[in-house]
């Protein structure tokens, strides 16, 4: 299927690795050009060169840090000033930090919320005026499964995450006039980097193995694996497509089947 977003240009936060680089990757192969962000100047310049080898596509590397308010605004001029507009905006950020509730001061909070809140703010608000001024745009923000169904141990991002949800519905009224959709991905268990750093707190935290920890996330999912990075980054990018052009204000979940819920 054609996307019909060719020519068209997405930031894409988050993207030298994981479900940000599935994203972007996904994107590209759709003849999307891409401004993508992490903190590691290396690390983009190496994906810029891969993708852009593998997909002919122009690729902006735009290394910042995006808790900072400032750093959301950086991202989002500098693709401006490289391609003369956004057309598609990827919120994405690393997950804060595992732990029970005792476990994370006030400090690590706000830190989560700075990273995890506060830049979607931030993001969104730097790229929707241009968005809203040629009446056409896509805004897709990562978040989590834990928006439907809490996962133990993760209560910072239960609890953030969340709040991305309750933003992200009720702007997607405030803008659907604009032809501008908002919508968020809600992975689930996936092999990435993330899921790692995860697999090694579940084995501190109930004392097995990393492997035992992974053996057990796919014994919760009905589809009995974890999920591949390109699996949600299709899901992602056809939320940016025309023909995704009537959804908007949704949460859909890439997990397998792992939410009990009916919605």
């Amino acid at each position: 299927m054609d996307l019909g977003i060719r020519g068209r240009v997405a930031v894409v936060a988050g993207s030298s690795q994981g479900l940000g680089r599935a994203i972007a990757d996904a994107l590209a192969a759709e003849g999307v050009d891409l401004a993508i962000n992490s903190r590691s100047a290396e690390k983009l310049q190496a994906v810029k060169a891969e993708i852009e080898d593998a997909h002919g596509v122009r690729v902006e590397a735009v290394p910042c840090d995006l808790t900072p308010a400032d750093g959301a605004h950086h991202l989002i001029s500098a693709a401006e000033d490289a391609f003369g507009q956004v057309d598609i905006l990827i919120t994405n950020t690393g997950g804060p930090p595992a732990g029970m509730f005792e476990d994370h001061s006030v400090d690590v909070w706000n830190e989560a919320i700075a990273q995890n809140f506060n830049s979607v703010i931030n993001l969104v608000r730097a790229a929707l005026p241009g968005m809203k001024e040629r009446r056409w745009g896509r805004i897709v923000n990562v978040t989590s499964i834990s928006v439907k169904q809490p996962v133990k141990g993760l209560i910072l991002s239960n609890s953030i995450r969340a709040g991305v949800t309750g933003f992200a519905k009720t702007i997607s009224n405030e803008v659907a006039e604009f032809n501008v959709t908002v919508n968020n991905v809600l992975p689930g268990y996936t092999r990435t980097e993330r899921l790692v750093h995860l697999a090694k707190a579940v084995a501190e935290r109930d004392g097995i193995t990393v492997d035992g920890a992974y053996a057990g996330w796919a014994e919760e999912v009905p589809m009995g694996r974890l999920a591949e990075p390109e699996e949600f980054g299709s899901v992602a990018a056809f939320l940016c497509s025309e023909q995704a052009s009537y959804v908007t204000g949704q949460s859909i979940a890439v997990d397998g089947g792992w939410i009990k819920g009916l919605i």
